[in-house]
Parts: C-alpha cells; sequence; structure tokens
C-alpha cells in the first residue's frame, strides 16, 4: 500500500521555478501517494492520514497559528516531515520551525558545480552515493551548523566551489526525532533537472521515506 505525502509548496518570499518538477518527481518516486496543496487551510485541517508532510521549497511565511499547532502536533505524535532546499528559508518568525528543522537558512553563493561529502552511509537517503557526489546545486550556508542536535549524513566541500561560509563544518542533509516523529532535511534541489537525476531521486526516496517510518 502507497505511503501518503501531504507536499505543501507554498512561497510567499523567493519562488523557485523548480517546484512544479519536485512535485512530479515525488509523485512518481515509487510508494507514496501525493496530495499537493499550497494551501495553508490543508495544514489547519487533521493530518493523521499522512504519513508525512513535506515542504517543498516552501519560503516566508506560510503557515496559520493553527497550521502551526496542527503540524507540531502531528509530528510529536509520530508523523514524519521532510524539508527539501528551500524549506530552511520558511517561517523565521516561528521559533519552533527552527528548531524542528535543525537549522535556518542564511546565504548561499553562485548556482555551481561543488562535492557533497556523505558522512553517513547507514541511511536510506545517502546509502546509494558514492563517498564523494558531484554535482551542481545552490550551496546553502546556515545561519549556524546544527551538527549536535542532528544526525548529519552528508556535508558540503567548500573547497570544491566558490564563496562558501561556513568553513569545515557544513552539513547539507540531515535527519533528527522530534517527539515520537523523525524530521529529514535536504538543502539539495534547487534546479529542475536534478529532480530527473537518479541519484537525487533516491535521496529523496530514502530521505521522505525514512521520515515516514516506512521502507
Amino acid at each position: 500500500m502507497a505511503v501518503r505525502l501531504l507536499v505543501f509548496t507554498r512561497t510567499t518570499d523567493y519562488r523557485h521555478a523548480s517546484i512544479p518538477a519536485g512535485v512530479e518527481a515525488l509523485r512518481t518516486l515509487g510508494g507514496f501517494t501525493v496530495d499537493h496543496t499550497e494551501d495553508p487551510a490543508a495544514l489547519e485541517r487533521p493530518l493523521d492520514g499522512y504519513a508525512a508532510v513535506v515542504f517543498l521549497s516552501t519560503s516566508g511565511d506560510v503557515l496559520t497559528p493553527a497550521g502551526r499547532e496542527r503540524l507540531l502536533a502531528h509530528i510529536g505524535s509520530g508523523g514524519g516531515f521532510a524539508g527539501i532546499h528551500a524549506a530552511a528559508c520558511t517561517e523565521y518568525g516561528w521559533p519552533a520551525y527552527g528548531d524542528l528543522l535543525g537549522a535556518r537558512f542564511d546565504r548561499h553563493p553562485a548556482y555551481q558545480p561543488g562535492k557533497v561529502v556523505v558522512e553517513d552511509h547507514d541511511h536510506p537517503a545517502t546509502r546509494h552515493l558514492p563517498p564523494v557526489w558531484e554535482l551542481t546545486d545552490e550551496w546553502y550556508d546556515f545561519r549556524r551548523s546544527p551538527r549536535g542536535a542532528v544526525r548529519v549524513l552528508a556535508s558540503a566541500d567548500e573547497s570544491s566551489y566558490d564563496g562558501g561560509g561556513m568553513g569545515d563544518d557544513h552539513p547539507l542533509a540531515w535527519c533528527r526525532e522530534h517527539g515520537a516523529g523523525r524530521v529529514f532535511y535536504t538543502a539539495l534541489g534547487h534546479a529542475a533537472e536534478l529532480y530527473d537525476d537518479p541519484a537525487f531521486r533516491a535521496h529523496l526516496r530514502g530521505g521522505i521515506g525514512w521520515a515516514a517510518d516506512t521502507p
């Protein structure tokens, strides 16, 4: 039986042109039934029917107060949450969201090739990847490293691209538990073409599947 996801893509700040490609990728990964919405009222209703809620390149303030409460309650009671790319640029005025996700976006240099260093191969989001994964993306800097509060899965090699601002400790993908629920985040996913890449699709499938607590 397919795992049901609520994929939320509302933006009130920068909007990524890759959002439609991302939604289509999640629909075609296999094993997921996707309900896609940009209506904040969808987060105010009971979320019990969803194994995970996915914020796909959301930005700005996207939730109502009731939606905030519902989302935290859902994850705390065992629901999953996955954030992709600009999900870290979301709900800056809500401290609990930063705690949930693990870090907040700060800045990024130019879109360019670089290298991802896989730190943890014992996770569904990264077990298929080589030790060093080369790709082109926006290399997000965060206001602080989440290391110590999350399980870091992969990091940026800042020597492989220009303009990195975090130094030697630059996580890009991680996971954590929140109450009885699970949270996965990947900073990757800026451009539409990446959602056609088999390695990135497997990264998403593994991370979201882990958050949803399903194989």
